[in-house]
């Protein structure tokens, strides 16, 4: 996470969040690291359903449709978080921690959303263990998605 915040910090640009299963964890695992509060804007934590609508403002035919966990609904929420608290970079979590499914879907079960500029898109992993497991590990991939994905626009400075 060290190296998200100093990336951050180089191009000058923020990060907000939007997460469902991971509470806010994402959130605070980057502003335990000195010197985050230069970059993160804020975080949105949208565990029940109609949060995602209401805060994020995932569109709620893909809800009613799809339900909560599902590809598109991490990109809206990374999308949500990114506009409304007005950073440069957004990232939404939503999946299914257990120890049961949700809607059909497997526990393990992550989608991870990420919007900036010029970038929108999301990363479907699958993560065993309990459900501390399984939202330690959405956190760390999507610490990863963040950071690769400044990497790769390391051109595309604010």
């Amino acid at each position: 996470m060290t190296d998200v915040v100093a990336l951050l910090k180089a191009r000058g640009q923020t990060v907000a969040t939007a997460e469902s299963l991971t509470a806010g964890l994402l959130c605070a695992t980057i502003v335990d690291t000195p010197g985050a509060s230069a970059v993160v804007r804020g975080g949105l934590i949208v565990y029940a359903t109609e949060l995602k609508h209401v805060l994020a403002g995932v569109d709620q035919r893909l809800l009613d449709e799809h339900g909560a966990v599902h590809p598109d609904v991490a990109v809206q929420l990374a999308e949500g978080a990114r506009t409304r608290c007005g950073s440069d970079w957004g990232i939404g979590l939503t999946g299914v921690a257990g120890p049961d499914p949700q809607d059909g879907v497997a526990p393990g079960t992550v989608h991870i959303g990420l919007s900036g500029p010029g970038v929108s898109t999301v990363r479907t992993i699958t993560v065993r263990g309990d459900r501390a497991a399984v939202r330690s590990g959405a956190v760390e991939k999507a610490l990863v998605l963040l950071s690769d994905c400044l990497l790769d626009t390391a051109g595309g400075n604010k």
